[in-house]
């Protein structure tokens, strides 16, 4: 197979990308930090921190802990607000040639969210919008709003009523049926998944017997998590018409490919990038050698296609 007869492109809600390895939110800053050692333009898209109406400053030190297949963290969406964003980062990113932008979207409350999204309407270049109702690292919001399906149908309705761009819904691990929240999210005007976010998790230094993380609890993330995401993943594709984006410990070619037959229309890449930052664009490189080597001529025709026989 020719590098020519080689289809990497997926496309979800109406947005074409060059290949469906996506920087996952909060693990790539706004993108722009990490020009000088990633090429940006050769990855599928950026899913930027998340942003909310006004600037918050995250969660007191020790906010992270590597453990022993994974890492916790627990920053609380620090981030510099939307109008910020707009002002500050967006103009730089979009000099990346052909950059697909996501920006992730939170709030406290369904007006924030709403508020947030009236900002980010006035920024030129965004393709599509992440709405976070799954984060278990604040205080309020977040999670309650990812393990509610009337909280959940409420958000996304709200939403979805001011956005002017593609709805993706970022959906909590942190719940008895993720099926039924996926179906709640489709069902509230969601234009597409993705999923997993973080596990709610801790750990404990046994000399001082306080916790590893001041918030005390935090997110697991990292190849630990990959087998249960899969089969949330799986779950959730089963259960909805929308594109679902996978998610949760995405380190190797092999890795995509598995949450793809398991039913992702493209994923992201989130920790990997804290042990090497430059791993998102190793994977698309890898990526389309895995393909040629295993005869993939289109990768979207992996979507959904395992085999169960």
């Amino acid at each position: 197979m020719s590098a020519r007869t080689l289809d990497l492109s997926v496309s979800f809600a109406g947005i074409q990308l060059k290949n469906p390895i996506i920087a996952a939110s909060g693990t790539f800053g706004y993108g722009v930090e990490f020009a000088d050692i990633v090429d940006l333009a050769k990855l599928g898209g950026i899913a930027v921190k998340g942003l909310s109406k006004e600037p918050m400053i995250g969660n007191p030190p020790p906010r992270l802990w590597e453990t022993a297949a994974g890492m916790l963290n627990a920053i609380g969406l620090q981030n510099i607000g939307a109008q910020a964003f707009l002002e500050e980062k967006l103009p730089r990113l979009r000099q990346v040639k052909d950059v697909v932008i996501i920006a992730n979207v939170f709030g406290y409350t369904r007006e924030d969210y709403e508020r947030t999204i009236e900002i980010l309407n006035h920024g030129e270049g965004i393709a599509a919008y992440e709405l976070n109702v799954s984060c278990p690292n604040t205080a309020q919001g977040g999670l309650q709003f990812g393990s509610d399906p009337r909280l959940l149908d409420e958000v996304v309705t709200t939403a979805k009523r001011v956005a002017q761009r593609p709805l993706i819904v970022k959906l909590s691990p942190n719940v008895t049926s993720i099926a039924q929240m996926a179906y709640v999210a489709q069902e509230s005007g969601a234009d597409a998944l993705s999923l997993v976010n973080t596990f709610v998790a801790m750990a404990i230094d046994p000399e001082t017997r306080k916790p590893r993380i001041a918030n005390v609890t935090a997110g697991l993330s990292g190849p630990a998590i990959k087998p249960i995401a899969v089969r949330m993943v799986y779950d959730a594709a089963h259960a909805v018409k929308i594109p679902v984006i996978g998610m949760g410990g995405i380190s190797t070619p092999a890795d995509v490919v598995e949450f793809m037959l398991a039913g992702a229309t493209a994923v992201q890449v989130g920790t990997a990038s804290y042990w090497d930052p430059c791993a998102t664009e190793k994977i698309v490189d890898e990526l389309r050698v895995w393909c040629k080597d295993h005869e993939v001529a289109r990768i979207a025709d992996l979507t959904g296609g395992m085999q169960l026989e």
